[in-house]
């Protein structure tokens, strides 16, 4: 049971990272509503400490993590242990290339969230094959797919 409260509050907190700052005051823990303070429990001991930054943050991910079907805490947990085991080279090249797909156009992320899913759908002796495929490109050849992909999405979509 700890060990589920714990993992909670560390999920809040490594999804909560990319928010934007807020220039609110310290949050009380007093002021929490009671589902905010028992998602954020494990935090109830270093609450004050915390910068308001980081406590406005934490508060709405308790927020969103109430309205989360179990099947989506369970994909949000299985994302969190993921995150965990990375190491902070393959965290900041995560960072970087979410940062690259916000500044995209709202179809092309649209787009890329299709292909995504399509790629999760297949069986993973595909998904393996094409992995190994991509991962045996030079960085020219796999410029040349991206820009004939490029290509292809803007004749599919009329923007040339």
């Amino acid at each position: 049971m700890k060990k589920t409260r714990l993992t909670r509050a560390a999920l809040l907190a490594a999804t909560l990272i990319v928010a934007c700052p807020l220039w609110a005051g310290a949050i009380a823990w007093d002021e929490l509503s009671a589902e905010q303070q028992k998602v954020l429990a494990p935090l109830r001991d270093s609450w004050d400490q915390l910068p308001a930054e980081r406590q406005e943050r934490l508060r709405r991910g308790a927020d969103r993590w109430e309205t989360m079907s179990p099947e989506q805490r369970e994909r949000a947990r299985q994302r969190f242990e993921r995150w965990q085991s990375m190491t902070p080279g393959q965290r900041e090249k995560l960072r970087q290339r979410y940062e690259g797909f916000k500044q995209l156009p709202p179809e092309q992320q649209e787009r890329l969230r299709k292909r995504r899913q399509w790629f999760q759908q297949l069986p993973e002796d595909r998904r393996k094959a094409l992995r190994e495929k991509w991962q045996s490109m030079t960085p020219e050849q796999r410029q040349r797919f991206g820009e004939r992909r490029l290509q292809q999405w803007q004749q599919e979509n009329g923007n040339r």
